[in-house]
This record gives C-alpha cells, sequence and structure tokens, in this order.
C-alpha cells in the first residue's frame, strides 16, 4: 500500500488565514474565557498530587526534582512540573498567581534538569530510550512554551530566576536536536516542532536548517488522511501539534492542509461512546482505550482558523464528554489568545455512514448509537460497539497446522457486502533427495523446501460482513479439510451481564453460546448475538491466540463449518 503524499496547496489563500491569527494574536483581549479559567484552576488542584512525588531532601541526587509512578526520578514528570507552575505564576485567575513558594520549587527543580541531561544535550526516557533527542524534543515543545509564558509576563523581573536555568536546559537540548537521530516517523515531525518552538525564542539559523533536512522527506500522509502509524490513538494528534508548531515558527502554511486532512478523516475514527478507534494502529495503542484529548487543540485552531462547523462540533462533543483531560493543553491555550475566540456555530460529526479507508485497511460503519471496523491483517477482524456495551474483538480459528488464527490480507466490497477470506494449506514432506542428504544427518541442512509435499491439506475461509436493521450479519463459510474444531470468539470489554450462556469450564469468564441467543448488557446498553453453537468446548485451539483475558463467549464446531452471526443492538 501506499502510504507517503506530500499535500502542496497555493501558500496566498492560507496565507492569509495564517495572517488571520496573527492579527488576532497581536490585539487579543485581555479577558480569558471561562472555559480557560475553569482549566487554570483545574491546575491548581494538581499540586497537593505533585507534591508527593516531590523529591525533598536535600540530600538527594535529584533534590527538587519529581518521581514517576514508579517511585523513579526522571526529567518528563520534572518537566511537566516546571510547566504547570508557569502556568500557575502567570495567571491572575490561579490561587498560585506570582507565588514565590511555587517558584523556588520550579527553579529547584529546574536544576535538577539540568543534572538530569546528559553532555550532549539529551534526556532519557527511563522506560526504554537512553541519551534520546526524540523524548528531548517533546520535553522541549512544552518547556518552551513554558519560557515563552514567563517571558511575556516578566516585566518586573520576577521570573528571572527560573527563567536563566530554562534557558540553558533549552539551549542545550536544542544542541542535541541539531544534529541527533530519532526512531520512528513521527519523531522527525516532534523534534521539528521543538525545533520551531526554540527559534520563536532564540532564532538560530541552525534550528531552521536542521528541520528543513527533516522535512524534506515530506510529510508521511496517505490518500486517506493518515499518517505512517496509523496511530489515531497516540501519535497521530500529536503530529498534528508539531505540524501547527513547525508552521508557527518557520510559516510553513501548507503543512495545516495536511492537518486538516488528518482532522477530517478522524472524524470518521469516532465510537458513540468518544473513544478513538484504535485497532489500525501500529504502534502501542493498538486496541486500546484512548481518547480525544490530544486532537482538541488542532480542531479549535482549525475551526477557528477556517470557521469549520464540522471541527466546532468535535470540539464541542470533547469537551461534553471529557472536559477536565483537554486541560493538558493549558499552556497553548494561555500562550495563544487567537484559541479565546468564541467557536464558529457547529453543526454535527458524521454520525451515519459506510466508509472505507482502504490505506489504513478497515471499513467503518456508524448509524448514531452502534458502530462496526472491520479489519484486514488482524485476528480481531471485527468489533461493534453500543454504547456502553462494546464487543472488542470478533476472532475465528482452527485447530489447522498450529497456524488456523484467521486474518484477511485485504476486504473487498461486492455490492453491499464486506467479504475477508483466508486460504491455508498443511502439507507433508517426503524423504529428502539421496543426493542431497547431510552425512552428518542435521536436519536443518536439509530444508523442507527441498523436499516433495503430500497429503496436503487445505482451509479456505470466507466471511462476509452485511449491515442488517440495527447491526450486522456475518457470515462464515469454512471448508476444505473436514472434522477440523472451529472456535469464534466474541471478545466482550467490562464487567457486563451475560444472558443465554452457559459456563465453558476453561475459564472463569468464558462461555459457551448453546442457545438460539445472546446477550450482554453494561450499563443500559445491550449488544444481542446469536444463534448459538456448541458442538464441543475446546475453545482455546492449538495456533491460535490465548485467550484474550476478558469476557468472552465461544460458538464452535467442526469443519465444514457454515454459520451466519448476527451483532444487534439492544
Amino acid at each position: 500500500m501506499k502510504r507517503r503524499k506530500f499535500v502542496q496547496i497555493g501558500a496566498m489563500g492560507l496565507g492569509t488565514l495564517s495572517h488571520a491569527h496573527w492579527a488576532y494574536s497581536a490585539k487579543a483581549k485581555e479577558e480569558k474565557p471561562a472555559w480557560l479559567i475553569q482549566i487554570i484552576r483545574q491546575n491548581d488542584q494538581d499540586f497537593p498530587r505533585y507534591e508527593a512525588l516531590r523529591i525533598s531532601d536535600p540530600k538527594q541526587v535529584y533534590y527538587g526534582g519529581f518521581r514517576d509512578g514508579d517511585d523513579i526520578p526522571n526529567p518528563q514528570t520534572t518537566g511537566y512540573y516546571v510547566l504547570k507552575v508557569a502556568c500557575a505564576v502567570i495567571s491572575p485567575e490561579s490561587s498560585f498567581y506570582q507565588s514565590q513558594i511555587l517558584l523556588d520549587k520550579a527553579i529547584q527543580a529546574t536544576q535538577c534538569l539540568l543534572k538530569m541531561q546528559h553532555p550532549d544535550g539529551t534526556i532519557d526516557l527511563l522506560s526504554t530510550n537512553f541519551h534520546s533527542p526524540p523524548d528531548t524534543a517533546f520535553s522541549v515543545e512544552k518547556l518552551c512554551v513554558a519560557y515563552a509564558l514567563l517571558q511575556k509576563n516578566n516585566a518586573d523581573n520576577r521570573y528571572t530566576n527560573l527563567m536563566k536555568p530554562l534557558e540553558t536546559f533549552l539551549k542545550r537540548c536544542g544542541e542535541s536536536l541539531i544534529v541527533g537521530g530519532i526512531h520512528t516517523p513521527n519523531h522527525r515531525w516532534v523534534v521539528s516542532g521543538a525545533l520551531a518552538k526554540l527559534y520563536q525564542i532564540w532564532p538560530d539559523p541552525r534550528y531552521k536548517a536542521r528541520a528543513e533536512e527533516w522535512l524534506q522527506e515530506h510529510i508521511d500522509l496517505d490518500p486517506d488522511g493518515q499518517y505512517t502509524e496509523k496511530s489515531a490513538g497516540i501519535y497521530s494528534a500529536i503530529i498534528n501539534k508539531a505540524l501547527i508548531a513547525i508552521h508557527h515558527g518557520f510559516k510553513k502554511p501548507a503543512l495545516l492542509e495536511v492537518v486538516r486532512k488528518n482532522l477530517e478523516m478522524t472524524l470518521y475514527y469516532v465510537h458513540p461512546n468518544m473513544e478513538v478507534v484504535t485497532d489500525a494502529s501500529n504502534r502501542q495503542d493498538k486496541g486500546g482505550i484512548n481518547m480525544f484529548e490530544n486532537y482538541y487543540y488542532a480542531y479549535r485552531y482549525l475551526a477557528i482558523l477556517d470557521k469549520n462547523p464540522r471541527f466546532a462540533a468535535m470540539c464541542r462533543l470533547i469537551e461534553k464528554a471529557y472536559f477536565p483531560r483537554i486541560g493538558t493543553h493549558i499552556e497553548n491555550f494561555l500562550d495563544e489568545p487567537f484559541l479565546w475566540q468564541e467557536l464558529p456555530a457547529g453543526e454535527s460529526i458524521p454520525t451515519q455512514y459506510v466508509k472505507s479507508f482502504p490505506y489504513s485497511g478497515l471499513v467503518r460503519i456508524r448509524r448514531d448509537k452502534w458502530d462496526s471496523t472491520i479489519l484486514v491483517n488482524n485476528p480481531n477482524f471485527l468489533t461493534f460497539h453500543h454504547g456502553n456495551a462494546i464487543l472488542q474483538g470478533l476472532r475465528l480459528a482452527a485447530s489447522f497446522f498450529g497456524k488456523g488464527q484467521f486474518q484477511s490480507p485485504e476486504i473487498k466490497q461486492v455490492g453491499n457486502t464486506w467479504l475477508l477470506q483466508q486460504s491455508l494449506d498443511g502439507p507433508y514432506f517426503q524423504p529428502h533427495a539421496k543426493e542431497q542428504i547431510d552425512p552428518s544427518g542435521d536436519w536443518e541442512k536439509m530444508p523442507r523446501s527441498n523436499r516433495k509435499q503430500s497429503e496436503i491439506q487445505y482451509l479456505e475461509t470466507k466471511i462476509q460482513v452485511k449491515e442488517i436493521e440495527g447491526g450486522l450479519n456475518i457470515d462464515i463459510d469454512m471448508k476444505g479439510t473436514d472434522g477440523v474444531p472451529v472456535s469464534l470468539e466474541l471478545i466482550f470489554r467490562g464487567d457486563g451481564q451475560f444472558e443465554g450462556v452457559i459456563p465453558s469450564g476453561k475459564e472463569s469468564n468464558a462461555y459457551l453460546l448453546k442457545e438460539a441467543e445472546g446477550k450482554y448488557t453494561l450499563a443500559e446498553d445491550s449488544i444481542r448475538f446469536g444463534p448459538g453453537r456448541a458442538e464441543h468446548k475446546a475453545i482455546h485451539l492449538r495456533g491460535g491466540l490465548p485467550f484474550a483475558q476478558a469476557p468472552s463467549v465461544y460458538i464452535t464446531g467442526f469443519t465444514p463449518f457454515s454459520h451466519q452471526l448476527y451483532l444487534r443492538k439492544n
């Protein structure tokens, strides 16, 4: 599949929009909106929690720094404390406005950051990366905004003693980013965004030159509107924010069109309970539970800049679903008065659609309160959400030569049906040709690829997914070798209640469906599924994936296995 497509647009039109941002910033009203004041006060409430993580013993090496939840002193928690202090002390609405106590602790924390920083300017991510330019960039992005906020409010030199060590830290970081490498695709844009932030404060031409080296690789946006890592739960939102930062620092209006395309696509990645569709990700968020708070900044920015009603509607949905979460971007809201403007009048985001994203390898179906995702190259080939009731994975396995876990390399649309297929074979092997036998009898020196095959067994699986009233029909047809045990697995999330199922006798929360219909209910929402079939109790088959450690229902049989499963809301 093609993954990279660099989007170029005319700079004139976007340049006009960009100037609107700066013009507003220049004449912005001093009065903060109520939602931002609420975030400032929410920020205040976090300080007691951070105090418990503070290293307060002056004899400790990292005195003044902060530990993470695993009791490990680290620059990330320490830097984030400095950021939170900066946001509080410059805000008249904060109960810690101009607090000398907090400033002294932030100075100690910044001095600790200098101890944690390596001579090359990098810091560590102690869970995995050491001397890490990308993880340095993540911290630089936030701490540059902290520095800018202090600088803007330092008329009486009140914050100079904090700014001096922070400047030293950031400039040393900059030296590492000018030469440092990366691990993953998104790191290129995170590093470039951090360089742009540094450049806005200290316009060192080396910052811009290094960012241009990364940018010449072109932004890895595919025709679906997704980035290479397909990480809708984490990194896509991070990239969007970084690209906006690069635009601000280096005047790159074409990058805003990249962000627009991703945000438009992401409107179709919304579950009815306001979770992100993460099943197609190539990163650690794959199949995980993630929310949209990290998208809020970009949606608000472009909703205002473009007067985009759908982006505004998305902002309102995020606010309604989990307002406190957007406070993680308090520094940007304080630093950019442009964002204080009222959102444009909003329509709704899409809630009635069937939409294919071939480059991302998924199909999305949403009908207001329920939705489904069909996936390629994924053993969890289908999900079904109805409010709180969630089927987080549908899996199919056969005990066929240890390789019978179903996943389809592609999704084909045939009329109003989506088709997934898999073809497997299971051969046996004849004696090695006499002239090729290794005298030592070493099996590895007589590869199976050189042996003739015999008694070849085949297994063909075809799954057709079709929408019905209130849900889906999933037609499964598995045939070829007869008598192969089959297990169809419905994996649910949460601690809901089942009806119509019986204990499997294998796991405490694994069940068989013998009845015509089963039902899973969580809170006020339910999913009905069936019909049942329980021809054996071998729910975990050799070669299949291990038990998902979640409430699961199994439908079992033998090949030839033909079964039509329905999934319906309520």
